[in-house]
């Protein structure tokens, strides 16, 4: 069943994350359209839900040719085009942008914004993450940094140094061996939650159900590090942890040492400026960021600072909570809290 409201607010959003759940028709013009139409926005008193374009034909409407929601929409047919230049790059590395372009069939400048728009990173960002992501497949495997580096498609190891990353790459190769965490466990409102601290600040805060799976979790993140239970020591951010999650408005502030890619440390930092109580949308964010929804919801599910980078604030474009990595009934929770509802 259709809610007329939530449709509405997605044609005036003309957000595409809902194209193919339903198509609004307009009965001035006699035609219907996908949720994510670009053409001028229609009153509201003309327009009419369907659940489907048999519906709105069976209706008496017919197609719009400008956004066809018969069949695949002009982003859809981006996106496949984008997933196809992604799978180019991971098989010939060294392609220039005028050459994945024209293996595509777009010119560079509409696939440089369309790649950006889906994947928060140009094509050489990506092509470099993705490099970086076989190097460090490679690194527990290899005799040394650069046997490792080869394997990953570099021409050496230079380039392994050139950016400041959390850890080095001989440090990675090691899984993280020698790195020293203190982590500490609390039961609260939400089950348990761990806090997990480097040298330079708070790199992990999880929900679970008990103390066991939080450890795992963490083992697994940090497979190679040296993990040290130390509540002691870290009784104090515990205690601003606990005291955000009773009362919000008590928000902890402590140093985080967040670790991901650039777009995804754009995504959190956008997460901050989020209100106590308030929301945004996927859609929202990815306007605001210049990205597309479903790259700010991989940013997002890649979280791993729960509450102090507040993923739980972000939901479906009709208001629905959507996933949240460590339960919906948590994240309702969380939201329930702010807003100071029972």
């Amino acid at each position: 069943m259709l809610n007329p409201e939530s449709c509405w607010q997605a044609v005036c959003e003309r957000d595409a994350t809902l194209d193919g759940r339903f198509v609004f028709a307009v009965r001035s013009t006699g035609i219907y359209c996908r949720p994510s139409c670009p053409a001028r926005r229609p009153r509201r008193d003309n327009v009419s839900f369907h659940a489907d374009p048999g519906s709105a034909e069976a209706a008496g409407f017919r197609p719009c040719k400008r956004c066809s929601p018969q069949g695949q929409s002009p982003a859809q047919q981006l996106d496949a085009l984008v997933a196809a230049a992604c799978q180019l790059l991971r098989a010939e590395q060294r392609l220039t942008l005028p050459q994945l372009a024209a293996r595509i069939g777009l010119s560079p400048s509409h696939l440089a914004r369309a790649f950006k728009a889906r994947t928060g990173m140009t094509p050489y960002a990506w092509a470099d993450a993705e490099r970086r992501q076989r190097l460090d497949a490679h690194l527990a495997q290899s005799h040394s940094v650069l046997d490792a580096a080869l394997a990953a498609g570099y021409s050496g190891t230079r380039a392994l140094y050139e950016k400041p990353q959390a850890m080095s790459p001989g440090r990675r190769r090691s899984g993280g061996a020698g790195e020293h965490l203190r982590y500490g466990i609390a039961p609260c409102a939400l089950g348990h939650v761990l806090l997990a601290s480097s040298d330079k600040g708070v790199c992990a805060l999880l929900f679970g159900d008990d103390p066991a799976t939080l450890l795992a979790e963490l083992q697994q993140r940090f497979a190679a590090a040296r993990l040290e239970q130390d509540e002691g020591a870290l009784h104090d951010w515990l205690q601003q942890v606990l005291g955000q999650l009773q009362e919000p408005e008590r928000a902890a502030h402590l140093p985080l040492d967040i670790r991901g890619t650039a777009f995804q440390q754009r995504v959190w930092q956008a997460l901050q400026q989020i209100p106590s109580g308030a929301t945004r949308s996927y859609a929202e964010l990815a306007g605001q960021l210049r990205s597309h929804p479903r790259a700010v919801a991989r940013a997002c599910a890649s979280n791993a600072i729960g509450l102090l980078l507040p993923c739980h604030r972000v939901v479906a474009s009709d208001g629905s909570l959507s996933g949240y990595r460590w339960g919906l009934q948590r994240k309702r929770q969380l939201l329930a809290n702010e807003r100071g509802e029972p």
